[in-house]
C-alpha cells in the first residue's frame, strides 16, 4: 500500500471509533442556576409524524384594576354646614376618566371625573369662586368632577394632584354649598 492509502485508512478507522465511541453518549441539559439536570418532556409531548408541534399562546396581560381614591368634602359655609363633612369615591379607570360618587343630605349623588389639560378652559373658576382666591397658581396634574342626584342637586368640582393619589380642590354644589376637596 502506499503512503497516502495508509493515511486515507488511518483517518477513516479513527473516524469510525471517534463515531463508535460517541454512540451511546447521550447530551443532558443542566440548570446553570442549579447544577441540576433539566428533567427531559415525555414522549407525549412530541409531535407524531405529519403532525405540527402545539404552541401555547401566552396569556393576554391583565387590564390594570381601576384605583379608587377616598375623599373628603369639608364645608366652608353655611349651606354646608348643614350636611357637614362628606365622603366621597374617585375611581379612576387609567384612561384619564373615572367615576364620581357622594352622598349629600341622603341624596346618592353619581358623575364622572376627567383628567383634563392645564390650558382646559374655565378651570380655576370653582376655585375661585369657592375660595374667594382671585388669582390661584395651581401646580400639578389636573381634573374637574361633576354628580348629581335625584333631588336635582348637583356638584361641580375641581382638583388638583400633589402626588400618587393625593390632592386638593373645591366643589361647588347647585343649592349654594360650598366645600373644599381632599383626597388621598
Amino acid at each position: 500500500m502506499s503512503r497516502v492509502s495508509l493515511t486515507r485508512v488511518a483517518t477513516a478507522a479513527l473516524a469510525a471509533a471517534a463515531a463508535l465511541s460517541l454512540a451511546a453518549c447521550v447530551a443532558v441539559p443542566v440548570d446553570l442556576r442549579t447544577g441540576q439536570p433539566i428533567a427531559w418532556p415525555s414522549n407525549s409531548t412530541y409531535a407524531t409524524q405529519g403532525q405540527a408541534t402545539p404552541v401555547a399562546t401566552p396569556a393576554p396581560a391583565a387590564a390594570p384594576a381601576p384605583v379608587v381614591y377616598t375623599a373628603r368634602l369639608y364645608p366652608i359655609n353655611d349651606v354646608a354646614n348643614r350636611a357637614g363633612v362628606r365622603p366621597a369615591v374617585i375611581t379612576d379607570g387609567h384612561g384619564g376618566r373615572g367615576t364620581f360618587s357622594l352622598n349629600y343630605l341622603g341624596d346618592a349623588m353619581q358623575g364622572e371625573a376627567s383628567r383634563v389639560e392645564p390650558n382646559y378652559p374655565g378651570f380655576g373658576r370653582i376655585h375661585r369662586d369657592v375660595l374667594g382666591v382671585p388669582n390661584l397658581q395651581l401646580q400639578g396634574p389636573r381634573g374637574i368632577a361633576n354628580a348629581s342626584g335625584s333631588r336635582a342637586i348637583s356638584a361641580q368640582c375641581e382638583y388638583v394632584l400633589s402626588g400618587p393619589s393625593k390632592g386638593t380642590g373645591a366643589c361647588l354644589f347647585s343649592d349654594g354649598a360650598r366645600y373644599q376637596l381632599h383626597f388621598g
